[in-house]
């Protein structure tokens, strides 16, 4: 083993240094402890003492090698390069002997102790700080072999877990380890009782093993069964985050409905199905004829699909419903299930989960989008830290080069984008055309709107028992059609503005479409709730309500695919018959749509149990036809640009203007609207929130073991004392955590600037170093010369 260098400054005192500037040494104490500092590090600087010597033997017999700051300021002095490499925060990690050292205390501390700590007890670190014990560095490299010699042998006396914990927490290469492993084995062969002890260690170790890599193998099968994983890459890597922002979304979407989907079909639908209602005397059951995959009527209308199939009773065995309409009496000796109960409370529970569910994942993409901090280096991070050297194969290769490639296109764009501002008359130009370019558009929305309420006027006028299932579709055609229309107008004023910024343009997209959205699904809830309840008192209007969201969802379906497979392609070609290339993918209509869909489907859980079911297959579809539709006729951003707030973006809008309008929507429903007498669970009551009150009633009845219940339904439900309270305990929440990430923003400012003083602290004290060593180099030299300087010179030079 080769022989460690080391080096040692030795700069001599001169009287020439008297009366000159004060050194470093007595400037202050910290200046004094600084110098003590270099003084003992620089006798052992090991690898970067070597380095510093092939780089002097390079040079041209200067004394000085050039290191120029940043700022561009002197250079340093070759030994005053060497005691800057002898620093403690240049050393840690580097020297083999003290790393060596330092494990062998650790391991000799951990060999004696009378009771081993627990394996998560153990600290572990991937470089651990050699100024955090009490190290011997040692110079040689038999005092080096000798402590290895120890450090195996104590090594040897520790459990194979902790063995394997010490090995690798060191910092030593992979070859050095290895050795180490492989040293500190037992020997093989051995007879009698520790031959046997060792052998069932290995089967338990073996099995243990195993027992790890199977788990590992179901994680990675996991992860691999992850939906979509591959197709999510190829996008992201094709089309870049923005457009991969779209089908992420569509994916959160598809985990709402199913998280949506389960307590219906666990508490109402399954029930139901298996406690289905008798049928009715004297009615017919209507034939299939297809067009009820459609209209949603026909022979689905007395299915588990709506509101009006379901029971008021208390489910225990088959029950004939009277003919007066009355709640039936199930006989005796079954387990009871309170339908209505069970009905209202299963739906109000699912939308509280889908609620926190939401608002967990707006504050989980508000976390990722709105880090604390600086985004400064984050080219850096993507060119050296992105790839993934675990991939091995050509094809995974590739799209990970393709999406690093398309990260750094997007940074870059980025980058660009800021520039200076515009001029005053190019402000007041944008501005102007801004205007033009509202005003246009909500006059489109305007004209949609009130088309809409006309139209769905003139179908109340006729009614609903009269109408063939074909005219049915008039109302959910003539919606679609706006739907569809009014983005491409949106999309056509839009050329006229130019934004500077993509990220503006699709913000300003997504607005105009929300707002036409929001307004189509107000003026049909109140054409629901408004209208048709007034009019259709003595009939089953919540099924009918149900048939008309159904219609709606199917409908807003058949024209997403119809302008996704003809639409896009008729625009593919028209794009390049003029010459520029394939049309970009429009994110703020695509993803309008799929918050417009999810809306009809919390809009209608309260008339149709099993409208999110369709809305899970509506999906599943669409994301295939978008995914097939944007491989063949759209191309990636031509300004390529960073969505790294567009999920917080999409996240927030589908909880507030859409579940909180949905849910509003249900609450008055609940609240206020009188149910139908004639079908659903809640007919004969006043509103569907009294099933709760006389579920209440009924236990106050049943003896004091119960009597807990109507206290706590009587002062936490129906008062609305502690509605306030939890609200303003919410508030006070948000504001505490609004408060806390402003105080991390303020530390992270102090500490930035901490840093900056820090860096600037050991410039001044490298300086100062650096004009000591000169001063005594100058005189060092100045003696030299005069001892070189024959004795009869300088007679000559006194006598004259």
């Amino acid at each position: 083993m080769a022989r460690s260098l080391s080096f040692v400054l030795n700069v001599l005192d001169t009287p020439e240094d008297q009366g000159q500037e004060p050194s470093p040494y007595d400037e202050s104490e910290m200046h004094d402890s600084f110098h003590q500092l270099i003084e003992e590090q620089s006798q052992w600087a090991v690898e970067e003492g070597l380095e510093l010597q092939q780089r002097e033997s390079g040079t041209s017999g200067s004394d000085h090698q050039a290191l120029l700051r940043p700022e561009g300021a002197l250079a340093h002095s070759a030994a005053t390069l060497r005691i800057l490499a002898s620093m403690p925060s240049r050393t840690i990690g580097r020297s083999r002997g003290a790393i060596i050292s330092q494990y062998y205390s650790r391991t000799v501390r951990l060999h004696r102790r009378a009771s081993r700590p627990q394996l998560g007890d153990l600290g572990r670190s991937a470089r651990p700080s050699l100024r955090m014990y009490d190290l011997e560095l040692d110079s040689t490299a038999l005092e080096e072999e000798e402590k290895r010699c120890l450090l195996v042998k104590e090594l040897q006396g520790l459990t194979v877990a902790q063995r394997d914990h010490m090995l690798r927490a060191m910092p030593l290469s992979l070859a050095e380890k290895r050795c180490l492993r492989e040293e500190t084995r037992p020997v093989r062969g051995r007879q009698g009782h520790r031959g046997l002890l060792s052998c069932c260690h290995r089967l338990r170790y073996a099995f243990v093993l195993a027992l790890h890599d199977l788990g590992l193998g179901l994680l990675s099968a996991l992860h691999v069964l992850t939906p979509w994983r591959y197709a999510l890459k190829r996008i992201g890597s094709q089309f870049g985050s923005s457009v991969l922002s779209y089908f992420l979304f569509l994916k959160t979407l598809l985990a709402f409905n199913v998280l949506l989907l389960l307590p219906l079909l666990a508490f109402i639908v399954g029930v139901q199905a298996a406690f289905p209602p008798a049928p009715a005397p004297l009615r017919s059951v209507p034939a299939f004829t297809g067009l009820e995959l459609l209209t949603g009527g026909g022979r689905f209308t007395d299915t588990v699909m709506y509101y009006g199939h379901y029971s008021n009773a208390t489910l225990s065995q088959l029950c004939a419903a009277p003919r007066d309409g009355g709640p039936c009496s199930p006989e005796a000796g079954g387990l009871s299930y309170n339908m209505p109960l069970a009905y209202l409370f299963t739906v109000g529970v699912a939308f509280f989960i889908t609620c926190i569910t939401l608002v967990y994942s707006m504050s989980h993409s508000f976390g990722e989008s709105y880090r604390v901090g600086s985004t400064s280096g984050a080219h850096a991070i993507t060119i050296f830290c992105s790839w993934d050297h675990k991939v091995t194969e050509k094809w995974a290769s590739r799209l990970q080069h393709d999406n690093i490639r398309t990260q750094l296109k997007e940074l870059l764009a980025e980058w660009r984008l800021r520039r200076g501002p515009r001029s005053v008359c190019g402000q007041l130009q944008q501005a102007a055309v801004l205007g033009l370019v509202w005003l246009l558009c909500l006059g489109v929305t305007l004209g949609c709107t009130v088309a809409i309420y006309a139209f769905s006027e003139l179908m109340m006028e006729s009614p609903a028992s009269t109408e063939p299932e074909a005219q049915l579709l008039a109302l959910p055609l003539v919606v679609c059609l706006l739907n569809l229309v009014a983005p491409y107008m949106y999309r056509c004023l839009a050329a006229l503005e130019r934004h500077d910024s993509p990220v503006l343009e699709v913000y300003v997209a997504i607005c105009r479409n929300l707002i036409l959205k929001m307004v189509v699904l107000g003026i049909l809830c109140y054409h629901w709730l408004g209208r048709r309840v007034g009019t259709l008192k003595d009939k089953c209007w919540e099924n009918l309500v149900g048939q008309e969201l159904y219609r709606l969802l199917v409908m807003d379906f058949i024209f997403i695919l119809l302008d996704t497979l003809f639409g896009e392609l008729v625009w593919r070609f028209i794009s390049e018959k003029l010459r520029r290339g394939k049309p970009e993918f429009d994110i703020a209509r695509n993803v309008l749509e799929l918050i417009y869909g999810q809306t009809l489907t919390w809009l209608g859980v309260l008339f149709s149990p099993l409208l999110p079911a369709m809305q899970v297959i509506k999906l599943v579809l669409l994301f295939y036809v978008k995914k097939m539709s944007l491989m063949a006729n759209c191309q990636a951003p031509r300004r390529p640009w960073l969505a790294s707030r567009m999920s917080a973006l999409f996240i927030s809008l589908l909880c507030f203007p859409s579940f909180l309008g949905a849910a509003i929507f249900l609450c008055y429903a609940v609240w206020q609207v009188k149910p139908s007498s004639l079908c659903g669970p809640f007919r004969n009551l006043d509103t569907m929130y009294e099933a709760g009150k006389v579920w209440v009633h009924r236990l106050e009845k049943a003896g004091p073991k119960v009597s807990w219940l109507p206290w706590v339904h009587r002062y936490l439900v129906e008062n609305s004392f502690p509605i306030y309270l939890v609200s303003a305990l919410l508030l006070a929440v948000i504001y505490l955590n609004i408060q806390v990430v402003k105080g991390q923003q303020k530390v992270i400012c102090l500490l930035k600037e901490q840093i900056s003083n820090e860096g600037e602290d050991k410039i001044f004290l490298i300086n100062k170093l650096h004009s000591v060593y000169e001063r005594k180099e100058k005189g060092r030299v100045g003696r030299t010369k005069e001892a070189a300087t024959p004795p009869t010179l300088l007679t000559d030079d006194q006598d004259t």
